[in-house]
């Protein structure tokens, strides 16, 4: 049993329950709408560190003018051409294969690239089809109750190289199964709709992978490579057979007003977005819930990662709801040989999953994870809340360099709200790969395990600013609310590891 909290303790506590309860309502709220709307837009402006700035955006209102797709209702017109679906012969019945049909108008739409591109109308049905390529100056639209499905029959899906940065398959070695929708060397792609949905029945492959019938690492049901200017929106992804949303090397990159869900348990690696070896990028305004991290940003596994050198920055995650049973809603690293840096992380409601926001890695990777902020991010009935790993041994083969140690600074933890966490803070540096200068600041938890080290710490420097709760781990250092030092903690090598909480 709990021990009661203070009484100003439980009073703020009270008022907090009912700050998630009018979050819940107003980001639920919010979904509805998202999955209403015909179509919309956005926009944001991300200014990262050092002066450097990107701008990410996304608009409708320069619609040329609207069309009339065949036996579907209205689709917004976004580009100079437009071709529906079922003028290549497809049939929306959920049994007839139409890989011919949408190969043929990628086809079409390639061909008139050089006048403004073309866009892909896709009507209300069910179009079965193997795996197909995006171009570039292209969109997709998805109208409201068109969904896209994937074949249940491996041999139709193409084999792929490994990843550069990967050396080998993520499961297998050697080549790999390629996404179901796929792009390379694109630029200017948009997938969006009326909340159509990209469906990639999943279980299939699930259950091959669970028998360890596959011979080849599964494929994502999205994967989009060397690209630049790429927007996903409005649309619902769901049942990949593996990461579902994967930028691979991309360049400003929007992802908004999405939903992405995958079932909580027996979905293996399940990913929801997985930028990885990205550059300028926005993620915002969505509902993830997944069987593995609902985002996990990555540059590369071990020695395959440090050669590719294509680091993940300049990153913005704002405005999601997250549910991760078996993982975490946020995610950088383990593959993150390339380096992290840049990363904001605000407005998150992670509810009802295993962990909030994690950071792991292992000796052996290299590279580097810093300048790095959580900012206001609400927790909801969790095992553990804020995590930091450093020993998550999995490596492609055994040519790593063991004495590549990851380099994690400049991490900070502003707003950090919750109730019903188990462990609030497990942050587990090493000797050789130390946690250095993390802040904490204006952190309120509440817990449902009596412990005393529920705040854990090993090998960490940093401070905490004011008060917060619980009471932090010896290994930082306390100053006020106006940053004037107070303690000055001796004990920054100190270790208070309890997996048995």
């Amino acid at each position: 049993m709990v021990e009661p909290l203070p009484i100003t303790r439980r009073r703020f506590l009270s008022s907090h329950r009912s700050l998630v309860t009018v979050f819940w309502i107003a980001a639920f709220a919010s979904l509805f709408i998202w999955q209403s709307r015909g179509r919309g837009g956005s926009s944001s402006l991300y200014r990262g560190g050092g002066g450097l700035s990107s701008v990410f955006w996304w608009t409708t209102t320069t619609t040329l003018t609207t069309t009339r797709a065949t036996n579907s209702g209205e689709f917004p017109r976004l580009r100079p051409f437009a071709f529906n679906l079922t003028d290549f012969g497809a049939v929306g019945d959920g049994v007839t294969v139409n890989t011919e049909a949408f190969e043929r108008a990628v086809y079409a739409i390639s061909k008139v690239s050089k006048k403004g591109g073309g866009q892909l109308n896709v009507p209300p049905g069910r179009w079965l089809t193997a795996p197909f390529n995006l171009t570039s100056y292209m969109t997709l639209f998805l109208a409201e109750d068109a969904e896209i499905l994937a074949v249940q029959d491996e041999t139709l899906w193409p084999l792929l190289p490994p990843l550069p940065s990967y050396g080998y398959g993520r499961e297998h070695y050697g080549p790999r199964y390629g996404s179901f929708i796929h792009g390379q060397n694109l630029k200017d792609v948009v997938v969006t709709g009326n909340n159509g949905s990209i469906n990639g029945q999943g279980v299939y492959w699930w259950k091959k992978y669970r028998a360890k019938l596959l011979n080849h690492t599964r494929g994502p049901l999205v994967q989009i490579m060397w690209s630049t200017d790429v927007v996903f929106a409005n649309i619902t992804l769901r049942d990949s057979p593996f990461w579902t949303l994967h930028p691979y090397d991309c360049k400003n990159v929007t992802i908004t007003n999405m939903t992405i869900l995958a079932p909580v348990f027996e979905a293996p690696n399940t990913d929801g977005i997985d930028p990885d070896s990205c550059e300028d990028m926005l993620i915002v305004n969505s509902y993830i819930s997944v069987g593995d991290d609902g985002i996990a940003i990555k540059s590369g596994w071990d020695q395959y990662g440090t050669n590719y050198g294509r680091p993940s920055k300049n990153i913005l995650i704002r405005n999601l709801i997250i549910r991760s049973m078996v993982s975490a809603g946020i995610s950088i690293g383990s593959e993150m040989s390339g380096g992290v840096s840049n990363i904001t992380v605000e407005n998150i409601l992670i509810w009802s999953s295993r962990r909030g926001v994690r950071i792991k890695t292992a000796p052996g990777r290299g590279g580097y994870v810093r300048d790095i902020t959580f900012r206001n991010v609400t927790l909801d009935e969790l095992r553990v809340g804020i995590v930091v790993k450093t020993d998550y041994n999995e490596h492609p083969d055994g040519g790593f360099n063991p004495q590549a140690f990851p380099v994690l600074e400049n991490i900070n933890y502003t707003g950090i709200y919750g109730q019903g966490v188990r462990v609030p803070v497990r942050m587990q540096g090493s000797k050789e790969i130390p946690v250095k200068n993390v802040t904490f600041r204006d952190m309120s938890v509440g817990i449902t395990y009596k412990k005393k080290h529920i705040f854990q710490c090993a090998y960490v420097q940093g401070r905490v600013i004011g008060t917060i709760f619980p009471a932090p781990c010896e290994n930082l250092d306390r100053y006020d609310e106006q940053e004037q030092l107070v303690k000055h903690s001796d004990s920054q090598n100190a270790t208070d590891i309890d997996y048995e909480i």
